[in-house]
């Protein structure tokens, strides 16, 4: 790599003054924790969304294990989800002593293959979660008539498409379930941080007390009514997240359309620049507004298009490795094979840098090393 090129990661954070300010004001308030400011953003993510209700946490990861939970999922019950997602979108049901079972992908799209979660199905299954992978929303539809066929609980891993739509309809209205990431990777950050949404009044109550060690009112709430009573009434978690983190996420939901937007463009200067090549992109569902967290694309020498961009300062990654071929999930008894077509896809993906920061010709310098004529 030259000396006086910048190093480009696969993806970052956009901060902006507007966002600082905002932190700051929260700083400077009476409230660091469980106060309005995370009232507002539950409210401003549900706004966006659709959703009724929304509980936010300390990461994706503890939105799933509130899922879980509040759903009651326990040990005997299974739950089918995609090897081709980051581990927590499986181990959440691990948490509650549930045993995921592990259903092949579409080789076009790497999401979740809606017949495969059908054949899965045993008298023990109780739901279903299906992750949005890379950004691009999963046939909805045909999961929740296989989830209300079987009656099974649907829930929805949108980390990757906060802002995507499936046939005009907002990720976090298409499932029992909703849960997002605000990692500083994603289309709008938190630095961490999650959120579960959800049109049930009920889940999102047990949810809610989950967050906070499964007491049922909240510090702000008793102060509000001006009383100190409070019960535990389950075994909850500390997954509270604070409220300069939600301040936070609220600036810069401000910003998430014109975001998606240049993931867009981007993406589009990616595909036509790729055509023809060796590099080829995942397939696109024509009933979606992609959301384009990750751009991943297939490669029969992935190992020599990755060397070359990382020796030239280009942080191109791999998303991912199938949760089921990791070591733990090995030494629970998990077994190659299961999922041929998420196990050969691993063995040709990358992920080219992708984030509302990059311009035209970052694009360019990534062909320009990913690509041999």
């Amino acid at each position: 790599m030259s000396g006086n090129v910048p190093f480009l990661p696969y993806g970052r954070q956009t901060i902006d003054a507007e966002d600082i300010q905002t932190v700051v004001d929260v700083l400077r308030s009476d409230w660091l924790t469980t106060g309005p400011a995370v009232e507002r953003f539950e409210a401003d993510i549900c706004a966006y969304t659709g959703a009724s209700y929304g509980v936010a946490v300390s990461s994706g990861t503890a939105a799933l294990h509130a899922a879980m939970f509040a759903l009651n999922i326990g040990r005997g019950d299974e739950v089918i989800v995609t090897p081709m997602t980051f581990a927590a979108s499986a181990n959440c049901v691990l948490y509650q002593g549930g045993t995921p079972v592990f259903a092949d992908v579409d080789a076009g799209t790497l999401l979740l293959d809606p017949a495969a979660v059908e054949a899965a199905i045993t008298p023990r299954t109780k739901a279903i979660i299906a992750v949005d992978y890379a950004g691009q929303p999963c046939d909805w539809d045909r999961f929740r008539a296989i989830a209300d066929k079987h009656r099974l609980a649907l829930v929805a891993d949108g980390c990757h498409a906060l802002g995507a739509t499936y046939k005009d309809r907002h990720v976090g209205t298409l499932a029992d379930i909703t849960v997002f990431s605000f990692h500083p990777v994603k289309h709008i950050t938190t630095g961490e941080g999650g959120m579960a949404v959800t049109n049930d009044a009920a889940l999102a109550a047990r949810m809610r007390a989950f967050r906070g060690h499964g007491i049922t009112t909240t510090a702000s709430q008793r102060e509000k009514s001006g009383a100190w009573f409070y019960e535990m009434t389950e075994l909850g978690y500390n997954y509270r997240i604070t409220d300069f983190q939600c301040a936070l996420g609220s600036s810069q939901l401000k910003k998430l359309d014109g975001w998606i937007e240049k993931r867009n463009q981007l993406a589009q200067a990616y595909d036509a620049a790729l055509a023809g090549s060796a590099v080829r992109p995942l397939t696109k569902r024509e009933d979606i507004r992609h959301a384009y967290h990750l751009y991943v694309v297939r490669t029969p020498e992935r190992e020599a298009v990755f060397n070359r961009l990382r020796a030239q300062g280009i942080g191109a990654n791999v998303h991912y490795v199938p949760v089921h071929l990791h070591p733990y999930y090995q030494n629970l008894g998990y077994k190659k094979g299961i999922c041929p077509l998420a196990e050969a896809a691993y063995e040709d993906i990358l992920t080219l840098p992708l984030w509302p920061g990059m311009g035209v010709e970052d694009v360019a310098r990534v062909i320009s090393a990913a690509v041999t004529e």
